[in-house]
């Protein structure tokens, strides 16, 4: 099973959802701000991916974020925690496809390379 982590109100997540929709995958929607973030995965993710492909420092959570929390991000450990406490800046949408593999955003080239 495809599993499509993010928020429900990123339109970067919407588009990959519609894509899917389209091509009649089936997935299953992890909503951040409800679930939270699992941390066995996000130990998963930062290993597999590295802190700086997870951490989205162009997206509005991060702007908002004062110089000291933004500078107290140096590694994975301090990045997890901040993804823990702030979901939004980890970068949309995380999916983990059925084989395992993870990818991190979205473009029709991405998502067809997985089919």
């Amino acid at each position: 099973m495809i599993t499509v982590y993010g928020i429900p109100n990123c339109d970067t997540v919407k588009r990959a959802r519609a894509w899917l929709d389209a091509h009649h995958m089936e997935y299953r929607f992890h909503d951040y701000k409800k679930a939270g973030v699992p941390v066995p995965e996000l130990q998963r993710w930062l290993s597999e991916l590295g802190w700086e492909k997870l951490l989205n420092r162009a997206g509005t959570t991060w702007r908002k974020l004062d110089e000291a929390s933004k500078a107290a991000v140096v590694d994975a450990a301090s990045a997890a925690a901040l993804m823990q406490a702030q979901p939004s800046v980890i970068k949309r949408p995380l999916v983990q496809w059925a084989d395992s593999r993870l990818t991190v955003g979205f473009s029709d080239e991405l998502f067809a390379a997985q089919r």
